[in-house]
């Protein structure tokens, strides 16, 4: 086999960390949606997932202040709406509204949850030490909703510059892990 060269600015479609989720939050009044890609576990008991919002998103402010949000984590059915989510500020635009998502009352927090997303974690903010240098925030998941009739659910991940993949088949193998 030949290795060749790769430029830096494509090493993140290599490594994507997992599902493109949908981040929503709430501040003053008004409830947010923004996709996002760039998150990883950190901890499975408590569930502790960390995050990178930029300081120019709409939401870095809310998740900032209010220290919550929701991540619904979206199936390949609705690509386009999650594609939308991160083409369009939240400053200007109900987002929920003009996308045709359902926002969903939390138990937990104020941030919604997502109707038509199979799964939503509600989560707070537990460490910030990292924020004002990467922008990156670690959140506790308080609360996982999902919805049982979904089976296998394809999930998408972002591959950089408007490319996605979509998550197929599921394998399994031996594991020692409980």
């Amino acid at each position: 086999m030949t290795m060749r060269s790769y430029p830096l600015s494509k090493v993140y479609g290599l490594l994507e960390p997992g599902p493109v989720v949908l981040l929503t939050t709430a501040h003053k009044g008004k409830a947010n949606v923004m996709a996002m890609s760039w998150h990883t576990m950190m901890e499975f008991e408590p569930p502790l997932v960390g995050c990178v919002v930029s300081g120019r998103d709409f939401s870095f402010t809310a998740l900032k202040a209010t220290r919550q949000c929701v991540l619904g984590i979206p199936t390949a059915e609705l690509a386009t709406k999650v594609v939308d989510c991160g083409n369009t500020s939240g400053r200007r635009t109900d987002k929920f509204e003009a996308v045709g998502l359902t926002p969903l009352p939390a138990t937990m927090i104020d941030a919604p949850l997502i109707a038509e997303c199979y799964a939503n974690l509600e989560c707070r903010v537990v460490d910030t030490r990292l924020v004002n240098r990467y922008n990156f925030f670690v959140l506790e998941v308080q609360k996982a909703w999902i919805d049982p009739s979904r089976k296998d659910p394809r999930t998408l991940h972002h591959r950089g510059r408007g490319a996605f993949m979509v998550a197929g088949e599921t394998i399994r193998l031996p594991s020692k892990m409980k």
